[in-house]
């Protein structure tokens, strides 16, 4: 095949400006996050395909705390979970606002807390079950009595 059939459509004579604003060149480090399309890390491989912790189970209104990790702790796998300490360091968070705050699901939140505290990097405070509240008829007896004073 020779040089003339290969370029037939363009044969150099013709310099055509293009039309309308031209798209900025591509950066030459692409981002790792895109704001319409989410991160390039996909979910799963996050949680190294787990879909739940691997210890316990943690409500959306339980208290993390960022513990004193011990010194044969291991380092954090992922990004991800350093990040979840660090929101912790800052002040305790309950598992909802560790989720809202770091931008991830609740489920993937709950499996990378449940590395974390197997790990012994957080703890965390749980809500009282309903049977150890206290009755409502005395709580009711109480603000009676404060209102008779």
């Amino acid at each position: 095949m020779t040089d003339s059939h290969r370029n037939w459509f363009d044969d150099g004579s013709h310099d055509v400006a293009p039309l309308g604003p031209q798209p900025e060149a591509p950066p030459e480090h692409p981002e790792w996050f895109d704001d319409e399309a989410g991160p390039l890390v996909r979910l799963f491989a996050m949680t190294a395909g787990r879909a739940r912790p691997t210890s316990e189970s943690f409500d959306l209104i339980a208290i993390i705390h960022a513990a004193e990790p011990p010194e044969d702790a291991p380092p954090f796998p992922s990004p991800e979970h350093a990040a979840i300490v660090s929101l912790c360091r800052v002040a305790s968070r309950s598992v909802a606002d560790v989720a809202a705050d770091s931008d991830l699901p609740v489920g993937v939140v709950r499996v990378l807390l449940g590395d974390l505290l197997d790990a012994g990097h957080i703890s965390v405070g749980r809500p009282l079950a309903p049977a150890q509240l206290p009755d409502e008829r005395i709580l009711r007896e109480v603000i009676n009595g404060l209102r008779a004073l």
